[in-house]
């Protein structure tokens, strides 16, 4: 048998309908601009009057129709046009992406009234909305933020937030590592004894699953649920185990029992799917993928597996053309098909007007599926199965009796209720975690105390509560004062050298709540013996703390090392009152401290990962010690400030030409110094101050003359005689005899060192 003849291609395709002859790519292109552009009703007119023009049908325009009139709402031609799709060549699961999306579109309005979002943008949940004056009720108080349910192993978070530890498993290494919080794990267990128990066999059961132990998972499973019948985690757990064991009935009834509870929790849509497969009941589970498809349009997953049931539903194996035929096979088969079909269809089967198929006594409001049907192409693609495709579409997307399928999704969706759903939004006062364990008895109020809350190491009221990476709560203070000694838990002695480097020592935000909800008198209490605390400590006359190290001077910078636990503590109380302000003394080896000692103001505090720091601070004004004591390890005293007595008259003119010649005194030996001592001075102590044209300007005396007395090569005793000097006028003459002695000094050293070379 000779093979038939190939025929030559044919001219380009013109633009049907179209006076300027307008070519097929460009109106193809117009088409795709306008699906694009989301005109896409104009799209499918376009598509449409491009396939009635064509001699025979095009698969790839039928695609691009289909998802025209699915993205409009238009499903059962939708539908047509990809059958047709699929007579042309086999449906992949990846095409039919608009169309699923139009599908469960129109479900997710139908059931719950959705509004119609944008292609992968899920639809927001109604919210629930409490006014600003109702009050928390405990079980919400004590809620983990995350999965909105009673909180399980609470673990406290380096932000101060607590959530179940389940909640955390997923995330970084370092929050896994956190360690149950013992405080509100107490409390939890205390007042909620029943749901903890729940929580605790739901936890067990899960383990089991993990370690594949199916049957003993659903044995504790089953106990839990004897507890809390309605809790949804629990029977989404239980049909999950039954999937495992392939019982596909029991899984079935456990998330048809969820979709009641809950029709807005996706992941009982999709068990439910998973257990109707498992059934066969193909339908079903595209119905159930849809669901999950309107609940979430940005779960690709769910997206595919829902296209894969969509071919099985929708285009059989047996209406696909086979993929291995070639081309001009396929052709044939189709050409003999559609002229058979089509005229069996357009001769002896007319829709009638105001059938099922929703038309109307008047011809023009007809659906376009009719428009030109002596085409016999539109016809073939859209037309042909239309009662077929309403009657499937109807299966999974009920409609009212007396409404009409044309054009109805997903516009008239709104006003249509279908009795048979799933279930209907929830109430306001009801969530997916609500009712969960409505069953489970919940005391109106908490029932706490103080020892719930008392701190181990100060025995008081916790006070700034802040909860370690090992999960023991301690007072802000009390804790800190603990790492000044050590980098250690003082509990369970767990090292906390992260923990002290990081400085994060944020307040756990539900202690705080709850202290501050149910123990507002004892909270009152102790905050007011912090506040007297902090008023006792900012007092800059009595008890003043004292650095006890090495001599300040007024104006003069005096960093410092900070390292001992004693002072450590001294500083942050320090900042913490807001004073910045501490003495520093020299020591004295019968009274403890010196006599007189110069105030000092923090600039700028750095701290190391060790907990040691750097103060940068700088003397404002001295002080003569009037008595001295110890606080907490450090030593603190009653002070009185000293300021120079002022003169006038002939002794301030006096006073004025003896500052000027000192000024210039010592500029003169800093300026005779080595270079490489001048630049040890200069990075120590910083520039020497300018003179000053009012030497009495300042109570402490002009900032240069402390300055030169700071760099001065003196015992601490005698700068410790200048420094409780009151008269100016003493205190530049002590200075200008320092310098003709040190002068001196300086000048027979060098005569020596030049004598010794004329002698070489």
């Amino acid at each position: 048998m000779s093979p038939e003849p190939v025929p030559p291609p044919p001219p380009p395709p013109q633009c049907p309908g179209c006076d300027c002859g307008e070519p097929f790519a460009k109106r193809l292109e117009k088409g795709d601009e306008a699906f694009r552009a989301g005109e896409y009703e104009m799209a499918a007119e376009l598509f449409r009057s491009m396939l009635a023009g064509l001699a025979q049908p095009d698969r790839g325009l039928c695609l691009r129709l289909g998802d025209a009139l699915a993205r409009a709402g238009r499903l059962p031609e939708a539908l047509g046009a990809f059958r047709g799709a699929a007579r042309l060549g086999a449906l992949r699961p990846e095409e039919l992406g608009e169309l699923a999306g139009g599908l469960a579109c129109a479900l997710g309005r139908r059931e719950w009234r959705l509004p119609a979002g944008r292609p992968g943008r899920a639809p927001e949940e109604p919210r629930r909305e409490q006014p600003a004056s109702a009050p928390v009720a405990p079980r919400d108080l004590l809620g983990c933020p995350r999965c909105q349910r009673l909180l399980h192993k609470p673990v406290t978070l380096p932000c101060g937030l607590t959530v179940c530890k389940r909640c955390v498993e997923s995330g970084p290494a370092r929050l896994q590592a956190r360690r149950v919080n013992v405080v509100l794990s107490g409390l939890l267990e205390k007042c909620f004894p029943a749901e903890c128990r729940v929580r605790k066999l739901a936890g067990q059961a899960r383990g089991l699953q993990r370690q594949q132990q199916p049957e003993a998972a659903l044995l504790r499973c089953d106990q839990a649920l004897d507890l809390a019948p309605r809790d949804n985690s629990l029977l989404l757990l239980r049909a999950e185990l039954h999937l495992t064991m392939k019982n596909y009935e029991q899984a079935l009834q456990d998330a048809n029992a969820v979709c009641q509870n809950e029709p807005l929790l996706t992941k009982g849509h999709h068990m439910k799917a998973q257990a109707l497969s498992g059934l066969g009941r193909s339908k079903e589970v595209l119905k159930e993928f849809l669901y999950c498809l309107a609940l979430n349009p940005e779960c690709n997953s769910v997206k595919k597996e829902a296209q894969k049931v969509m071919c099985e539903v929708f285009f059989p194996a047996s209406e696909n053309v086979p993929q291995n035929l070639t081309s001009s096979i396929q052709s044939r088969i189709l050409n003999s098909r559609l002229k058979a079909q089509c005229a069996s269809h357009v001769n002896t089967q007319p829709l009638e007007e105001g059938g099922s198929a929703g038309g109307s006594k008047n011809p023009s409001e007809k659906s376009d599926v009719f428009r030109n049907t002596n085409s016999s192409v539109l016809y073939f693609t859209l037309g042909l199965h239309f009662e077929e495709d309403k009657e499937v579409l109807e299966s999974i997307l009920p409609v009212a009796p007396s409404t009409s399928l044309k054009r109805q999704f997903p516009n008239d969706l709104e006003d249509v209720h279908d009795l048979n759903g799933p279930g209907k939004i929830p109430k306001k006062d009801s969530s997916p975690q609500r009712n969960m364990t409505s069953n489970i008895g919940e005391s109106p109020e908490l029932s706490i105390d103080v020892t719930d809350f008392e701190c181990a190491l100060c025995m008081r009221l916790l006070f700034e509560p802040v909860t370690t990476p090992c999960g023991h709560t301690f007072c802000l203070k009390c804790l800190e004062r603990c790492l000044d000694h050590a980098p250690h838990c003082p509990l369970c002695k767990e090292k906390l050298s992260e923990l002290l480097a990081s400085r994060n020592f944020n307040i756990t935000i539900l202690a705080e709540e709850l202290i501050f909800r149910y123990l507002s008198d004892e909270l009152s209490d102790r905050k007011r013996i912090y506040d007297e605390e902090m008023t006792e400590l900012s007092n800059l006359t009595r008890d003043v703390p004292i650095f006890v190290c090495a001599m300040a001077f007024p104006t003069v910078p005096c960093p410092l090392h900070v390292f001992e636990p004693r002072y450590r503590l001294m500083i942050r109380r320090c900042m913490e009152t807001g004073t910045k302000r501490f003495g520093m003394c020299l020591s004295a080896e019968h009274a403890g401290i010196s006599e007189y000692g110069c105030m000092l103001e923090i600039k700028d505090v750095r701290t190391f990962p060790d907990g040691s720091s750097v103060v940068d601070a700088i003397g404002i004004s001295r002080f003569r010690v009037l008595s001295h004591r110890h606080r907490d390890g450090y030593n603190t005293a009653d002070i009185e400030y000293l300021e120079d007595e002022k003169v006038e008259g002939p002794a301030y003119e006096e006073l004025t030409s003896l500052h000027d010649s000192v000024y210039q005194q010592s500029v003169s030996w800093f300026t005779s110094l080595q270079d490489h001592m001048k630049e040890q001075i200069l990075s120590h102590f910083g520039l020497m101050p300018d003179r000053e044209s009012e030497p009495q300007s300042n109570p402490s005396g002009p900032a240069w003359s402390w300055w030169i007395l700071a760099v001065l090569p003196l015992e601490r005793k005698a700068q410790l005689a200048i420094l409780g000097m009151i008269s100016l006028k003493e205190r530049l003459l002590a200075i200008r005899r320092i310098l003709v002695i040190i002068t001196r000094k300086m000048n027979s050293r060098q005569e020596l060192v030049n004598s010794r070379e004329r002698n070489n």
